[in-house]
């Protein structure tokens, strides 16, 4: 899988793709910060374009901070197999904004927002709004509930932007179900420094007798969720506990006290996809019921798409800066949880076919870049750092190196990702290798175009 979900490319004529970036451009700066958690000015504009979230498909909402994404592909492809037409909200894009919104298709199947539906949806939002002070993703938060409502759909996945108590999309009354994917320490400055900080913050999409999928947690986690859930009388369906997935004998193993399921390996790499899979399981047991059909499991888990997690780049033009059989990774994950994750990937990988481990490594200064690489230590035997082009909160490539050399890492800074496939190509002489290109979805994203 080395393109971008769905349908690729808007295919809006060329006068038109400058439409979106320019009007996006210009409602940056409505507001000072990128990040000012709030529900006030959301909700203030949402009545001014006449409550569109009150005309919404039935909605699954979902926070989380590992695996949300991948959660939403896996269930979105079970939906799709079942016959519903999906709606999907994510955040952020990889490599265009539009990918952020994907609209439900007659036959099923979705496709990300197209050109001119973008550019009506943003300029109507930003005509309600009048100038007053609001964040991007709240206006385009409020542009995306403008397509969704008008577009039909059976059901929207929707993923919080950040947290979940204050972000933008929790003005859902009363969702179908919400869903709480593992919570692990991230953006501390904004949703607490402590796992139960963080988890009060999750747990805050949490609505009055609405059910809730729970992923595995930390006990301190588990512990805020469930008290948040006991004092709104929301059920809970918590994995290890109320359902449980594993692999066995080359299979993943789906189990409830009622039900036991037998079904083909998930589609994505790494262990932890398993868990995702599971989780989005259980969802779709939620929302179908009686009417989910096993084979519609079977399609969803093998059919998932969702680039840069542990994507494998099988083509593509990053290949010509390497030696032949050198196989190439990318995954956007960023904190310390997606490193253990990786490095426990990258060593399954490596018990399987040995392989000198390469990394090539670029992140953002609010992340926690000592937490992240130190996972990696035994495994990788070189890390390229690298810039993160046209990201001024990004790591320099010799700031990044000092916090790998502090950790015991081999390091050499780098100017971009071409040049440290270069360096790693020669250092390497001929042998094949495994890379892994990390750390940021920006980064991730700034890839995949290079690949195409």
């Amino acid at each position: 899988m080395t393109s971008l979900p769905y349908s690729g490319e808007p295919s809006a004529p060329r006068l038109h793709a400058q439409a979106s970036s320019t009007l996006l451009d210009r409602l940056k700066v409505l507001h000072p910060k990128s990040i000012d958690l709030s529900l006030g000015r959301i909700e203030r504009l949402l009545a001014a374009l006449g409550s569109p979230e009150k005309r919404l498909p039935p909605v699954l909402h979902v926070a989380g901070t590992n695996g949300k994404g991948s959660f939403i592909a896996f269930l979105r492809a079970i939906a799709e197999a079942q016959g519903d037409r999906v709606h999907v909200y994510t955040s952020p894009h990889l490599v265009n904004f539009h990918e952020r919104i994907v609209l439900a298709n007659p036959n099923g199947h979705g496709s990300p927002i197209s050109e001119d539906t973008l550019v009506d949806c943003l300029a109507r939002a930003e005509a309600a709004n009048g100038g007053e002070l609001i964040t991007l993703f709240e206006i385009t938060t409020a542009a995306a509930f403008l397509a969704f409502a008008e577009t039909p759909a059976d059901l929207l996945l929707l993923e919080t932007g950040l947290g979940g108590r204050l972000d933008a999309t929790n003005v859902i009354d009363r969702p179908l179900a919400t869903a709480i994917t593992p919570i692990s320490i991230d953006h501390v400055s904004f949703l607490g420094e402590s796992l139960t900080a963080i988890a009060g913050e999750k747990a805050g999409i949490l609505k009055q007798g609405v059910p809730c999928i729970v992923g595995r947690q930390e006990r301190e986690a588990l512990a805020v969720i469930e008290a948040r859930a006991e004092s709104l009388s929301a059920p809970l369906h918590v994995a290890g506990r109320d359902f449980d997935m594993y692999e066995q004998q080359g299979r993943l193993v789906f189990q409830t006290e009622a039900r036991l399921l037998d079904l083909p390996l998930p589609r994505l790499n790494g262990r932890h996809q398993i868990d995702n899979a599971g989780n989005a399981i259980a969802a779709a047991s939620l929302v179908f019921g009686d009417k989910l059909k096993e084979e519609s499991l079977a399609f969803g888990v093998t059919h998932a798409e969702w680039p840069a997690r542990l994507e494998r780049l099988v083509e593509g033009g990053l290949h010509a800066y390497v030696s032949d059989g050198t196989e190439i990774w990318l995954d956007g994950g960023h904190n310390q949880a997606g490193g253990c994750v990786l490095a426990q990937a990258l060593a399954e990988f490596d018990e399987r076919v040995p392989r000198p481990v390469h990394l090539i490594w670029g992140m953002m200064e609010t992340k926690d870049a000592h937490a992240f690489i130190a996972p990696f230590k035994g495994l990788a035997e070189r890390i390229y750092t690298v810039p993160i082009e046209e990201e001024e909160n990004a790591f320099s490539s010799e700031a990044l190196a000092g916090i790998a050399v502090a950790e015991g890492f081999d390091t050499v800074p780098t100017a971009s990702v071409t040049n440290a496939l270069l360096k790693s190509r020669a250092a390497l002489e001929g042998r094949p290798a495994r890379i892994l290109i990390c750390g940021s979805l920006y980064l991730a994203g700034h890839v995949l175009k290079l690949n195409r």
